[in-house]
């Protein structure tokens, strides 16, 4: 679709009064708070990707902080119960362990001297259960002590290290939640187009979800006109129209994108050959957007069906 700069010499009887219409972008903020900054002015052209405006964001940014704080907190736990005790301690708890053993030697020796004793008569009964329980006691302590560096040396239970890396997987989660929540007090443009006004001033409070800037693409604009029943039958989708714009050397070249399967101003009264003449059905056009950048909503156009 092109803007054709011809004169046209169609008779005005063929054609139709309509005018054009924008089907605004409106870009908000979901959460309340003061426009901090505007980047853009009515009338300025914009490309997808640029900022429009940014909001106040000293809570959300705070919020960000705090959520990776604890996400740095809770990573830190998850390493600490994947690991066993500080080596310091593990090397203490051998150094007992060394000890243990040799007691442990020690009570053997003294119960094997007084097995002896006990054979040749020369030692007590009561000599001889003290040695053994004493090797006995040993022998435990030795047991428990090599558990417990055993157990030292392997860190938590698998199951706290499950709840401790979903507790991981909870605070990443919050993370991201707290900055999407930071990004939405800068809204950027969606699409290219023209900056058709902006709502709210730099300083201002704006409730939540309000729209501060509007947008108008240039695939927005269109024609919307009202055409007699006489006439709705003979008009295709995808048809060409041509647009007369006043101050335009040449007709607008578009093409019909809908057309109303509904009457507008229907009479309350049985259809005669009189109130047909009164119906009209809304049809709308669209145009290529070197086309539509000529064209301003509100503006008054006549248009020709029969190009």
């Amino acid at each position: 679709m092109v803007c054709v700069l011809c004169s046209c010499n169609r008779p005005a009887e063929s054609r139709t009064q309509g005018y054009i219409e924008g089907e605004f972008v409106y870009v908000a903020c979901p959460s309340a708070g003061q426009v901090q900054t505007l980047f853009v002015q009515r009338g300025q052209t914009v490309k997808a990707g640029e900022p429009l405006f940014a909001m106040e964001c000293v809570r959300e940014t705070a919020a960000r902080d705090e959520a990776q704080h604890q996400l740095d907190q809770a990573k830190a736990d998850l390493e600490d119960a994947k690991k066993g005790k500080r080596p310091t301690e593990i090397e203490s708890m051998q150094a007992q362990l060394d000890q243990m053993n040799v007691a442990l030697t020690f009570s053997e020796m003294e119960l094997a001297r007084q097995e002896k004793l006990a054979a040749a008569h020369a030692g007590t009964a009561q000599d001889l259960d003290n040695a053994r329980s004493n090797r006995d006691q040993n022998r435990q302590r030795v047991t428990q002590m090599a558990a417990d560096l055993k157990t030292a040396q392997l860190g938590m239970r698998s199951d706290q290290v499950a709840a401790a890396e979903q507790e991981v997987a909870a605070k990443t989660a919050a993370l991201a939640q707290s900055q999407w929540t930071l990004s939405q007090r800068q809204q950027a443009a969606p699409q290219d187009a023209l900056v058709f006004d902006t709502l709210y001033r730099q300083g201002e409070w704006v409730a939540a979800d309000r729209p501060v800037i509007a947008l108008l693409p240039p695939e927005n604009v269109k024609l919307r006109v009202f055409v007699p029943e006489a006439q709705v039958g003979g008009i295709k989708l995808g048809q060409g129209v041509q647009v007369m714009v006043d101050g335009v050397s040449g007709p607008c070249v578009g093409k019909v994108s809908f057309i109303s399967p509904q009457a507008e101003y229907t009479p309350p009264v049985i259809y005669s050959q009189e109130s047909r003449g009164k119906l009209v059905y809304m049809v709308e056009a669209v145009f290529d957007p070197a086309t539509a950048a000529r064209l301003h909503p509100g503006q008054p156009v006549d248009v020709d069906f029969n190009p």
